[in-house]
């Protein structure tokens, strides 16, 4: 379902991410986790079309991101990291304005609206303008917008931001029942106990380049540990790091 080929691409001549190749399959949830900076957003950007590589390409479904990025944005689901909505629009006007984006007819748009409106638990401010809506609401109506039109692939960056516990659990329960109906879901996060426990398989990105892929398992016994965090520190080389904090504690004590 999705397949990236050899992704190369520079920013000021300096490359972000270095030849990255993987695969995710129908059905699978992947968790794609690295360290600040390691290139996870520049490659959901590349898969979403919304940059070019500057060499080798991708498939989503089949379909070209390079050669026909707007085909490939006809089945996909977004929730960037800083997520953003037309705050003086009321969520049914945004809502239903993403809806006739993707072409849905009016009743399937309202439909879906109130039924995801309702399961996130802000159906009653559907008329309000989102001005005065919080993060954590603002959040939900993005998350939303990228699931209207039920799309085919969903990729997800950092999309629990501002969610509170209750939307964190629904918003994971929906995740999984969708990987159950054949969708695919790319999932970029730091929060590592989340991945772990709704990913079918991980890959691990450090200075633009794939260290480790598989299943939580198999990380695990790559990185000879038992612990999911643990693997993660010692891939990235973030154990070095632990080991400066450690001296500088000390020097203050």
């Amino acid at each position: 379902m999705i397949e990236a080929i050899k992704i190369i691409k520079y920013f000021d001549g300096k490359a972000v991410l270095n030849s990255v190749s993987f695969s995710v399959g129908k059905g699978e949830i992947c968790g794609y986790i690295g360290p600040n900076g390691a290139g996870k957003t520049t490659t959901i950007k590349i898969l979403t079309g919304i940059i070019k590589p500057s060499s080798g390409t991708a498939y989503i479904d089949g379909i070209n991101i390079v050669e026909n990025p707007n085909a490939v944005k006809k089945i996909i689901g977004y929730v960037p990291e800083s997520g953003a909505v037309f705050e003086t629009l009321t969520p049914m006007e945004f809502l239903s304005f993403v809806g006739r984006v993707y072409q849905m007819d009016e009743t399937t748009i309202i439909k879906r609206i109130t039924e995801l409106m309702e399961i996130f638990e802000i159906y009653e401010h559907r008329n309000e303008p989102m001005l005065s809506f919080s993060k954590g609401m603002k959040q939900k109506i993005v998350i939303i917008s990228a699931l209207m039109h039920d799309p085919k692939v969903l990729f997800l960056d950092e999309p629990l931001n501002g969610l509170d516990a209750n939307a964190i659990q629904v918003f994971k329960e929906i995740i999984k029942k969708l990987a159950e109906n054949n969708r695919t879901i790319f999932y970029s996060s730091h929060l590592l106990d989340v991945i772990e426990k709704i990913c079918d398989k991980l890959i691990i990105i450090n200075h633009g380049e794939i260290i480790a892929s598989g299943t939580v398992e198999e990380i695990l016994k790559i990185a000879n540990v038992t612990d999911l965090n643990d693997a993660f520190i010692k891939l990235t080389g973030s154990e070095k790091l632990g080991e400066k904090i450690h001296n500088f504690i000390n020097k203050v004590k």
